[in-house]
């Protein structure tokens, strides 16, 4: 399976710590008490077991009475980690009663947040979002500061993550708890019966997109994986001044991106419906990034036939995604919450998140291979991951996206400059 050498190089030692121990609660709230519950074993796990392995028991708190927790999905998420979520409330009933799900899109959370927590009625206990949608939250001052308030419920957090997925849990500052990550984009997405030398370099693209008119495509960065990892890449690829700095950094971007949609006829507002495009014949070609790729082949949106290509001395923009606690929330649930969110970073839950390849390969933590993944995962994805997607990953650089304020500004900048049509 490709990329499964990423996670082998330590070996299968059970590295993740997630020993929980203690959490605010309201002084009106009697003490919780603590329940050890066991790990699943594995072969892996048990064959690999050593001195420096994790305990054998993880310690959750429990709240004066079960909850009901409210999940709101802005990133799709739910796909990488619903399963998760229900086989803690399987295993935990002292402290969850029931979960709900609803979704939204990222650009909608904010508001959402402002109506409740300005009524007094927090109703979303937590939210599943990418770096777009903590941004968001982080700025309108809508979300509870996790760490380092909380840090006791996660010993050991920043080393137990893989290394560009620690980087990534820096962007949350504090106010969440990354569970999913992957390396990303850009990667460009094609009818490989229309597109037969596919572009490798920004300005290959540029000239392929003025010679064929309205069939490149990327959706708006605001709500898309895939496009906002293409704005992203761009300052890397052209040699902008600061890549990091979108205002007074991206020279070069903004005049790309305006050249280019000079050849682009729409800006979807999601990457669904620019995979929809690419399937139905409406474009040849679009942005992607390793799981937009994977996973709707797998779902049978676009053909098997689709091909996939990089950029010659790309640089990865790595994007991940987190469990994030709105302001309001109360104590008991902020407990239950917590207990969730140490769960899902266990190594047999994060081997959930392999799914069927959206967030490919997907575990943020160390030491969780592919061969840990249901077996409906492994094979959905036997024969689907290019081979090149190994290789392409261990060959160029990874770098985080952009800080929660410059990607707001980027955002902001993109749909005033280059997303009005």
């Amino acid at each position: 399976m490709a990329h499964r050498t990423l996670f082998q190089k330590a070996g299968l030692v059970l590295a993740t710590v997630i020993a929980v121990s203690g959490c605010a609660s309201a002084a009106s709230t009697p003490p919780p008490t603590a329940t050890a519950v066991a790990p699943t074993p594995t072969a892996a796990t048990v064959a690999s077991a050593s001195a420096s392995a994790a305990p054998a028991t993880f310690a959750f708190k429990v709240p004066s009475k079960p909850v009901t927790i409210n999940v709101l999905d802005v990133a799709g998420n739910l796909q990488l980690t619903k399963q998760m979520m229900e086989n803690f409330k399987a295993a935990h009933p002292e402290i969850v009663a029931n979960i709900t799900y609803t979704t939204a899109t990222a650009p909608e959370l904010a508001g959402k947040l402002q109506a409740q927590q300005a009524g007094g009625n927090a109703q979303i206990s937590l939210v599943m979002t990418g770096t777009d949608g903590i941004s968001a939250g982080i700025k309108n001052n809508l979300l509870t500061k996790v760490i380092p308030d909380h840090q006791d419920m996660f010993p050991g957090l920043m080393d137990n993550y893989l290394a560009p997925a620690a980087d990534m849990q820096g962007l949350a500052q504090g106010y969440g708890i990354e569970v999913v990550y992957y390396p990303s984009g850009p990667l460009l997405e094609y009818n490989p019966s229309k597109v037969t030398t596919p572009p490798t370099t920004p300005a290959e693209l540029l000239a392929w997109a003025k010679a064929h008119p309205g069939k490149f495509e990327y959706a708006r960065p605001a709500n898309s994986g895939p496009g906002r990892t293409f704005l992203m890449a761009l300052p890397y690829l052209l040699g902008d001044k600061d890549p990091k700095d979108p205002t007074n950094g991206w020279e070069k971007t903004w005049a790309y991106l305006k050249d280019l949609g000079q050849y682009i006829k729409v800006y979807q507002t999601g990457t669904t419906a620019t995979m929809k495009d690419l399937a139905a014949g409406t474009v040849d070609m679009l942005s992607s990034t390793t799981g937009w790729y994977i996973n709707p082949i797998i779902l049978g949106t676009v053909p098997k036939t689709t091909a996939i290509g990089n950029f010659a001395n790309m640089t990865w923009v790595t994007d991940a995604q987190y469990a994030v606690i709105p302001k309001g929330v109360d104590a008991d649930t902020i407990t239950a919450d917590l207990d969730l969110i140490a769960w899902m970073l266990k190594p047999d839950q994060q081997a959930i998140s392999f799914d069927k390849g959206y967030f490919y390969p997907g575990p943020a933590v160390k030491n969780v291979t592919i061969d840990m993944a249901p077996a409906d995962s492994q094979a959905a994805l036997k024969g689907v991951v290019p081979a090149t997607f190994d290789q392409w990953i261990n060959q160029f650089p990874k770098v985080t996206s952009l800080p929660a304020d410059q990607q707001v500004i980027a955002f902001d900048i993109w749909d005033r400059t280059i997303g009005k049509k």
